[in-house]
């Protein structure tokens, strides 16, 4: 069976650097969609850079951790601490979600502000995912699911990616947890199109033109998505999100000949979100 593979850069309107990868591993690699944060800084350049990539498939990047909420301050009170942000990260969201700290209902006023920005701001929505995938969190997948068929919007992330085997690490025990929450959001699923698998997610931000080509030759045919994290100047970048990630090298990992040549060698096709749902 013929492979099908998105390929998504994530965390465009986080960075001006992380816009200017993602737009550069579109037009010079092999990224054909993206995932935008409405309430990111630098998400009016993104719109602006992404007027220059009429192919590429734009989404949202549903983002409940570290930054400002779009919605009023007030109306959200249980997403956010003294002040006025979100919680640091996945494990403080997770920790306040399992003790029904978070109200449900703030979730769904946050994530309809993000994509009703996005909207407004001119972009064309295709497919919706989660900033460090919360969005696949029991309950606030039934909102995610709501909202995507309310808006029209066929393609989510689901989840499923290998985490690296014998070994406990702290990314290979996280990468096992969201594993088994994507197994039943996809559950859950079933008024929705999704990829069969997920690739890339356990190897956030240190992808490498080598391990890209090692996944590629893992794919065994069906649909994919590769999650990337591209980005220009890490300097720059990591003032901001100090991740530890390597963006610079991953966007010349997406961009690299060597790459383009496995997807062909191995007869993988390049698609976007919206061919999984046309298909489906």
């Amino acid at each position: 069976m013929r492979s099908r593979l998105i390929v998504t850069a994530d965390d465009v309107g986080l960075h001006e650097g992380m816009n200017a990868g993602a737009v550069r591993a579109h037009h010079d690699g092999i990224v054909t969609a993206c995932s935008v944060v409405a309430n990111g800084v630098a998400l009016h350049d993104a719109v602006d850079r992404l007027r220059e990539c009429p192919r590429m498939s734009v989404g949202a990047h549903l983002t409940l951790v570290e930054e400002r909420p779009v919605a009023p301050v007030d109306a959200v009170g249980s997403l956010v601490g003294n002040d006025g942000r979100f919680f640091d990260d996945f494990r403080a969201f997770a920790a306040r979600w399992a003790l029904g700290r978070i109200r449900l209902r703030d979730v769904e006023r946050e994530l309809r502000a993000q994509i009703e920005l996005l909207l407004r701001s001119g972009l064309e929505l295709n497919h919706l995912n989660g900033h460090q995938h919360l969005h696949v969190l029991p309950r606030i997948f039934h909102i995610v699911l709501m909202l995507a068929e309310e808006y029209g919007i066929r393609y989510v992330r689901i989840p499923s990616d290998a985490a690296p085997q014998g070994t406990a690490t702290g990314r290979a025990i996280a990468m096992r947890i969201l594993n088994v929450f994507g197994a039943h959001a996809k559950r859950r699923g079933s008024q929705i199109t999704t990829s069969a698998a997920t690739i890339g997610i356990a190897a956030a931000g240190q992808m490498s033109a080598a391990g890209l080509i090692a996944l590629v030759e893992r794919l065994d045919g069906g649909t994919a998505e590769l999650v990337s994290h591209p980005g220009t100047g890490n300097e720059k970048i990591a003032v901001a999100y100090d991740w530890g990630y390597d963006w610079d090298r991953e966007t010349d990992a997406l961009c690299d000949p060597a790459v383009r040549t496995a997807l062909t060698n191995h007869g993988v096709e390049l698609i976007t979100p919206e061919d999984v749902a046309l298909s489906s």
